[in-house]
């Protein structure tokens, strides 16, 4: 075994790849149909690295390595977040506000006990930084205590329970799923035999209904032709219509029209068609459903787009991504046509736009290095991965520039931020578990790891119950928030694997990490520098 540890000291690559492999070999492991998913990463580097250092070897993937991996996650997390987040941003001044609120009742809390327990304030500071598993918060409490040494050791042992308490919130939260209130309906469809004593236009109809629904099929009687209405043709008593949309806007189109039939307009695909298509033509990123007019030039209409694996009302506003697969309802003989208008072509999903990818991560890296001076002369930076962030949110909202394209594909997006999460994971696994022997070996570690575990309750209890109950939150956007708050990605893939990718748990995590990171980061300072008094 000595060998395998000094063939894996001396190469970075090999030692990066194993760690990567066999972790995600335990991630397969379930216990009651639970497992750790890419967190499992995170485990078996802590293990490996920690029996090399017991045998005398130090197996260490180096800093750069881990500050590409989560800036590289962080950056895509961003981008495919981005156009959903600034949708939603007014209505998360009061998550955010909770989520402040809970840190700094952590932060009071481990200055407090850990005082009564008679410990360091850099201790404190160290332990606190571990407790929330901020890297960053720990770098700013050993220069604010002049004693990093000891903040580390803080850190080291209280990190462990840093990520298991709050994967076993998580795990609480995604148990709530149920009852979210902020399910996307789910999208279906009903062939409506019309009754109405008045005759109605589209566009009426569609005005009473909402946004929610659209007409993909018109035909006069059950045998007549059928063809895709548009808003000026007229609804008719014994018309047969199709409806697509959200289940509660399918229900509306129905009280409003007459009933369900028992014939459905899908199955007579003579004169209309339909199929998915794959958006890759470029110059039609970003333009909206309504802008790239398929409706005026083929006689065609879009009812929905799937983008991942959610599908999504196709609302006239709505923006299409490169990679977006298009359900398009047309006439038979226009649909090659169509095809190669859209594109069709598998570059649409796996496009990974090196443009943007370079100067988006250029952007982020910089603006997270940059260092800002607080009130006691201290200089401290947001750190590459919240800039990162920052920087794709942004890209992902803008969309389009000019004809520079500012985003990457969805399934892109969920490959890259799923290798920079596994490479940030063993760099994070092999940081912590060199210095575990060490943390350990001073006496004072179970007064460490007791400090460490309260801060952690009092971090995901504080957020699990006020975003429960203040900010009525559901279970699935929570799981998120507190991987966000945590700052920990080994509890955002978590959360992603238990939910296969619910976008609104990558909503939750990108709507508090940038400020969840410079609160912390001013914590773990605000602690440190009591050591000078």
């Amino acid at each position: 075994m000595t060998s395998i540890f000094h063939v894996l000291q001396d190469n970075q690559v090999l030692l990066l790849f194993v760690l990567i492999g066999f972790g995600a070999l335990f991630s397969k492991l379930r216990i009651r149909g639970i497992s750790l998913g890419a967190a499992a990463v995170l485990f078996f580097s802590i293990a490996l690295t920690a029996w090399g250092a017991a045998q005398g070897y130090e197996l260490r993937v180096e800093h750069d390595l881990g500050v590409l991996g989560l800036a590289l996650f962080a950056f895509a997390i961003g981008i495919s977040s981005g156009a959903s987040f600034f949708q939603t941003i007014r209505s998360s001044v009061k998550p955010v506000l909770l989520m402040l609120s809970v840190v700094a009742v952590a932060a009071c809390a481990a200055g407090l006990i850990g005082r009564m327990m008679g410990m360091k304030w850099a201790m404190i500071a160290g332990t606190f930084a571990g407790a929330v598993t901020n890297t960053p918060a720990l770098s700013a409490a050993g220069q604010a205590s002049g004693d990093p040494a000891t903040a580390t050791i803080g850190y080291a042992i209280a990190y462990l329970f840093g990520v298991i308490g709050m994967l076993g919130w998580a795990m609480l939260a995604l148990s709530k799923r149920g009852e979210d209130t902020d399910a996307p309906s789910p999208i279906v469809n009903r062939t409506v035999r019309v009754e109405l004593e008045e005759a109605m236009t589209v566009a009426a109809a569609r005005k009473k209904i909402g946004e929610d629904a659209h007409f993909s099929r018109l035909r006069r009687g059950e045998d007549g032709r059928t063809w895709v209405p548009t808003d000026a043709d007229i609804l008719q008593k014994d018309d047969m219509v199709t409806v697509v949309g959200t289940s509660q806007a399918v229900d509306c189109a129905v009280e409003l029209l007459g009933h369900v039939s028992s014939h459905s307009l899908m199955s007579d695909r003579n004169y209309l068609d339909f199929r998915r298509i794959t958006l890759s033509n470029t110059k039609l990123a970003n333009l909206t459903v309504q802008e790239i007019a398929l409706e005026d030039k083929f006689g065609a209409t879009i009812t929905r787009i799937r983008r991942g694996d959610t599908d999504i009302v196709a609302h006239a506003n709505e923006p299409l991504r490169l990679g977006d697969r298009i359900r398009v309802i047309a006439p038979a003989e226009k649909m090659r046509k169509i095809s190669k208008y859209l594109g069709d072509s598998a570059f649409g999903i796996t496009n990974i736009n090196p443009f943007a990818l370079g100067i988006g991560m250029t952007l982020g890296i910089l603006i997270g290095e940059l260092e800002f001076l607080t009130p006691s002369g201290l200089k401290f930076s947001i750190g590459s991965a919240a800039g990162t962030l920052i920087v794709g949110l942004i890209m992902g909202k803008v969309g389009k520039v000019g004809r520079i394209i500012t985003t990457i594909p969805y399934d892109t997006c969920q490959v890259l931020s799923e290798f920079g999460l596994l490479v940030f994971l063993a760099y994070a696994g092999t940081t912590a578990g060199s210095r575990i022997l060490h943390a350990f070996v001073g006496g004072a570690w179970l007064q460490i790891l007791v400090l460490g575990a309260i801060v952690t309750t009092i971090m995901g209890a504080g957020l699990y119950f006020s975003m429960r109950c203040f900010a009525k939150m559901g279970g699935t956007r929570l799981s998120g928030v507190l991987a966000g708050t945590q700052t920990q990605p080994a509890v955002l893939a978590f959360s992603n694997d238990r939910t296969t990718f619910d976008p609104r748990v990558a909503l939750g995590y990108a709507m508090v990490y940038p400020i969840a990171m410079v609160a912390k980061i001013f914590c773990g300072q605000i602690l440190g520098s009591f050591a000078g008094f």
